[in-house]
């Protein structure tokens, strides 16, 4: 879940996380998956000849930035229909219409603040348990074991936590940048009265913790496992990486289902695939992530000990 714009600027800062209803929009955001413990290190390839491990390295000479391994867990002819797989059957029916469901096992028209978080928890939780067990399921048969939250099959081991403080302030500083022009093109609208306003304001301690839970730690995990290690290193096997970084952005801004937000989240998807393409280390981009939704709830905290 990523805000696409700051509180500060207009109402649309709302973490990047996606609901059934349009009354629950202000949960559209980024998600994110499970720490398995497992190793998608992919020990499961087989051992290169020296040609080839000298082709790989002049590769990677040529490309510098990028130091994603060429070699993936997933057959290349099935990074679609996994990804098409994803989104039909966990992405669009938990994100979009599971507060439907809850709300009629519920018999409830509306939910209350608390349920409708802790559901949204309950939700991300299962989509992600999903999300990790159908790359599993899809993986080559040589791959035994998938480390989801490393994915550094790298030629050579860079500094995460650098590549996490230079994207986070470039995501930042993108951010506030297109806040603004964004003000003045269409002019800023007020943020109050918002459902997440509501809930963080006045929906109790469980609710606010459970929001921090969801866009700060479900959420990032979630999505940067769909969109930044299994698309991107998969679509960067293929072809160039600053064109997978493009189109995997892409795929994930239209995931988010918000036209006036698009340019927004294509730039923050940029931003994390560099951040990943850059360290090899999906932590990178998952810290990224979780740092910067953390920063969109803090006016939500300053709004509650005002008026608290």
């Amino acid at each position: 879940m990523i805000l696409s714009r700051w509180v500060f600027f207009s109402c649309r800062n709302t973490p990047v996380v996606k609901v059934s209803d349009r009354q629950h929009s202000e949960f559209r955001g980024l998600s994110s998956t499970t720490t398995c413990r497992q190793s998608l290190r992919c020990s499961c390839l087989k051992s290169k000849s020296p040609q080839e491990t000298t082709q790989i390295e002049q590769l990677g000479k040529e490309e510098g930035f990028s130091v994603l391994a060429s070699e993936i867990p997933w057959e290349d002819n099935n990074i679609w229909s996994t990804f098409a797989l994803y989104m039909f059957s966990l992405h669009i029916p938990l994100s979009f219409g599971g507060l439907s469901i809850v709300a009629n096992i519920l018999h409830q028209q509306v939910l209350d603040p608390q349920t409708q978080v802790l559901s949204l928890v309950a939700l991300q939780m299962v989509e992600l348990v999903g999300t990790v067990i159908l790359l599993k399921i899809t993986a080559k048969p040589q791959c035994k074991s998938i480390d989801f939250l490393k994915g550094n099959d790298s030629r050579e081991a860079r500094n995460w936590v650098v590549g996490s403080a230079l994207g986070l302030g470039c995501l930042v500083g993108f951010i506030f940048i297109t806040s603004l022009v964004a003000d003045q093109l269409y002019g800023s609208k007020a943020v109050h009265g918002s459902e997440l306003e509501n809930i963080m304001v006045n929906g109790g301690d469980v609710s606010r913790s459970g929001c921090f839970a969801l866009y700060c730690v479900l959420a990032p995990i979630l999505e940067e496992t769909v969109y930044r290690r299994f698309l991107l290193t998969s679509l960067a096997s293929k072809t160039e990486w600053w064109k997978a970084l493009v189109i995997s952005s892409g795929v994930f801004a239209a995931a988010h289902f918000s036209g006036e937000d698009f340019v927004q989240l294509f730039g923050i998807g940029c931003v994390l695939g560099t951040c990943y393409s850059w360290s090899g280390n999906i932590v990178s981009s998952v810290l990224v992530h979780s740092l910067y939704n953390a920063l969109t709830l803090v006016p939500y905290v300053t709004l509650l000990s005002t008026f608290g």
